[in-house]
């Protein structure tokens, strides 16, 4: 008889006791679909390229304010810019897509695959670059640089490169001879 008094017990106990695994489960599931989830948008989220104003006008800058500029050397949309190049030069990495901030435009943002595998943000069909001197928000020391076989340009806000106005030579002419 007390066997059969255990085996009532444990029968009246299993019910509980697969209640409390099946809520276990349930808990490490959702905790184990929502961390992806939660993962997922926390990188989800590409750069973000807007404008600023500076010594040259209006140009396309990173979320920090950094300059972004064009290799003239790019074609078609891709980087020609690598190993030392890319060290003077950073490109614009993104692992998602990247996002229109104040005065850029969402249409003309796009992305390359560089020769590495990585995404690299393209605007206007431009690659984007970062330049290594330059430190801080709003610094354009790139701009009309000749490196690595062709020129750099910040870039404007439709997409083209900004060609910086040079100051006149003395005299007003070139080299200080007037052509009139």
């Amino acid at each position: 008889m007390q066997n059969h008094n255990h085996s009532v017990a444990a029968r009246t106990s299993l019910p509980a006791r697969w209640l409390v695994a099946t809520a276990a489960v349930v808990a490490l599931l959702t905790v184990f679909f929502a961390l992806p989830a939660a993962g997922k948008s926390a990188t989800a989220a590409g750069p973000i390229i807007s404008t600023a104003s500076t010594s040259l006008g209006k140009i396309v800058v990173t979320s920090s304010g950094r300059t972004l500029y064009l290799f003239a050397k790019d074609t078609n949309g891709k980087s020609t810019c690598t190993g030392q190049c890319a060290t003077f030069w950073p490109p614009l990495i993104a692992s998602a897509k990247p996002r229109a901030g104040a005065g850029a435009r969402a249409s003309l943002l796009g992305t390359t695959r560089r020769a590495d595998g990585r995404m690299q943000v393209t605007y206007n069909h431009h690659p984007l670059y970062t330049f290594a001197k330059d430190t801080k928000k709003g610094q354009t020391s790139g701009e009309g640089l000749s490196a690595f076989g062709a020129k750099w340009f910040a870039v404007s806000p439709a997409g083209a490169k900004i060609v910086a106005k040079s100051a006149p030579a003395p005299g007003g002419g070139y080299n200080g001879y007037s052509p009139w």
